[in-house]
C-alpha cells in the first residue's frame, strides 16, 4: 500500500483539493513576503557598507552597488579595535552559557526528577513570572546591581549581572524540565542502586543524554547575548568592557554613516554564521527526547 505523503500539516489527499492548493500557495507566498521583509534590510546594510564613498551618498541611492571597497572593512576593524569588543562579547556569552546551562539545568532536574514537597507550587510561581512584564522589575533590579544586598557591592562595569540573569530563566527551566521528563525513571533507579548520589546521577546519567537540548539552548543563549543591548548598556559604562552592540551605539555619534553600516555588518555577521552552522539544532528543537522516551 502506498504510504501517505504530506505537505507539512496538509496530507496528499487534502492537497488534491483546489481550495486547499490555493490556501497552501497563498500561505507560501505570504511566508516569502515576510521572509523578504526580515532579510532585505540587513542584506542592504551589509551590501551598502561596501559601496564607494561617492556612491554611498549618491541621491537617489543605488540598490545594487556599482562599486565595492572591501578595504573599508579592515580599516574600520583596526581603527576602532573591534576585536576587543568581539572578545568582550565572547567572554560575556561564554559566562552566560555556563550559568544558564548549570543553574537552569539543575532547576529542571530538581522539578522533573527530585520533586520534593512544595516543588509543584515553586514551579508554578516560576512559570507565572513569565507573565510579568520585564519593565516592572527593571528599577528594583538595577538598584540591586549598584548596591548588591548584604555584600553592598557595585556590580556595574562587570559581567556578573548578565550572568546572574542568565542563571534564572523560566523559559529555559521549562525546556529542561520537559526534556528531563522524557528520560525513563528506571535509568535513575539503576544509578541509585549502583551507589550514585543525586548530583552524580545528574552528571553521569542526565547530562550525557541531554546533548540535543543543551546544544540548542547554548546556541539560543549565545545569540540572545550577542543581540542584547539594554542591560549591557545600563551596566557596562567603561569602554574596556563594552560589548559589540554597546560599542556601536556609543560610537555612532563619532562615526560617518558608511562606517556605521560597516560596524552594523560586524554585528550582524556572527549570528548569521552561527545559524548557518547550527541551524539543524534550532530547527529540530521541538523534537527533544523523542529517541529517549520509552
Amino acid at each position: 500500500m502506498k504510504t501517505k505523503e504530506a505537505y507539512g500539516i496538509i496530507g496528499n489527499i487534502e492537497y488534491r483539493s483546489p481550495w486547499v492548493r490555493l490556501l497552501y500557495w497563498c500561505m507560501f507566498i505570504l511566508m516569502i513576503v515576510l521572509a523578504a521583509v526580515c532579510i532585505l534590510p540587513p542584506v542592504w546594510i551589509m551590501v551598502s557598507s561596501l559601496k564607494d564613498i561617492k556612491e554611498f551618498y549618491a541621491i537617489p541611492p543605488t540598490l545594487i552597488p556599482r562599486s565595492f571597497n572591501v578595504g573599508k572593512l579592515w580599516e574600520t576593524w583596526q581603527e576602532f579595535n573591534f576585536l576587543s569588543y568581539y572578545l568582550n562579547t565572547a567572554y560575556l556569552a561564554a559566562g552566560s552559557v555556563l550559568f544558564c546551562l548549570t543553574f537552569n539545568g539543575l532547576a529542571g532536574y530538581f522539578f522533573s526528577k527530585l520533586k520534593p514537597r512544595g516543588s509543584a507550587l515553586l514551579f508554578a510561581l516560576i512559570v507565572w513570572t513569565m507573565m510579568v512584564p520585564n519593565t516592572v522589575g527593571m528599577v528594583p533590579l538595577f538598584k540591586n546591581l549598584i548596591d548588591f544586598p548584604l555584600l553592598h557591592l557595585n556590580l556595574t562595569n562587570t559581567y556578573w549581572p548578565m550572568w546572574f540573569m542568565a542563571a534564572v530563566n523560566p523559559v529555559v527551566i521549562l525546556i529542561f524540565k520537559n526534556f528531563f521528563d522524557t528520560i525513563p525513571q528506571a535509568l535513575l533507579e539503576a544509578a541509585k542502586i549502583d551507589g550514585a548520589s543525586t548530583i552524580g546521577i545528574f552528571i553521569r546519567v542526565i547530562l550525557p543524554l541531554s546533548g540535543p537540548v543543551m546544544a540548542t539552548i547554548t546556541i539560543l543563549t549565545m545569540n540572545s547575548v550577542w543581540q542584547d543591548f539594554f542591560w549591557p548598556f545600563m551596566v557596562l559604562k567603561d569602554k574596556s568592557t563594552w560589548s559589540v552592540i554597546v560599542a556601536i551605539y556609543n560610537l555612532k555619534a563619532t562615526l560617518p554613516q558608511d562606517i556605521q553600516f560597516i560596524a552594523l555588518t560586524f554585528a550582524i555577521l556572527p549570528p548569521i554564521i552561527l545559524f548557518i552552522f547550527f541551524q539543524k539544532y534550532i530547527m529540530n528543537g521541538q523534537s527533544f527526547g523523542g529517541s529517549i522516551k520509552g
